[in-house]
C-alpha cells in the first residue's frame, strides 16, 4: 500500500514560505491605501487652478469658488469620507490684493505620517499677484503628507 500527500515537513515550509510574503506584503498594502484615498487631491486643485486662471484672465480679479464654477468633490458641505474642502473668499477680490486659502483640503482620517482631524490644514493652494493679469499659484503641503502626493506640487506648471 503506497501512502500519498504531503510530509510535515513539507507543510511547514509551505506556511513559512506564506508568513514571510505577508510580512513583507503587508505593511505595503498599507501605504498603497492611503496613497490611493490621497489621490483625489490632485485633479481636484488641477481643476480649481484651471478655472481660476480663466476667470483671472477674463476678470482680472481672484473669484470665489462659486464665480469661477467650481464644485469640490463631495457633498453640499464640500466633504468626502477622506476630506474636508475650503475657502476664505466670499465674491471677488482684485488681483493685486491676493488671498490665502484659495483652496485648502484637511484630511479627516490618518494616512500614513499624515495626521488627520477634519481641521488641520494640510494641502493648500496660495494665489499671488505675478502682475496685472496673471497670479502665481502657491502650493503648500505638510510635511508628512508629501509622500502622499507626489504630483500634488507639480499641479501650477
Amino acid at each position: 500500500m503506497k501512502k500519498e500527500g504531503f510530509t510535515l515537513i513539507e507543510l511547514m515550509v509551505v506556511v513559512v514560505i506564506i508568513g514571510v510574503l505577508a510580512a513583507v506584503a503587508i505593511p505595503k498594502l498599507f501605504g498603497m491605501v492611503a496613497k490611493s484615498k490621497a489621490s483625489e487631491l490632485g485633479p481636484a486643485a488641477a481643476t480649481f487652478i484651471k478655472m481660476e486662471r480663466a476667470y483671472i484672465l477674463e476678470a482680472q480679479m481672484i473669484g470665489s469658488w462659486k464665480l469661477i464654477g467650481y464644485s469640490p468633490p463631495g457633498d453640499e458641505s464640500f466633504q468626502t469620507h477622506n476630506f474636508v474642502y475650503s475657502s476664505q473668499l466670499v465674491g471677488s477680490v482684485a488681483l493685486s490684493e491676493g488671498q490665502d486659502f484659495m483652496w485648502s483640503a484637511a484630511n479627516k482620517v490618518t494616512l500614513n505620517d499624515c495626521s488627520g482631524d477634519g481641521n488641520t490644514i494640510n494641502w493648500q493652494i496660495n494665489i499671488e499677484e505675478s502682475n496685472e493679469e496673471e497670479a502665481l499659484f502657491e502650493v503648500i503641503i505638510a510635511s508628512g503628507c508629501k509622500e502622499l502626493t507626489p504630483n500634488f506640487s507639480s499641479i501650477t506648471q
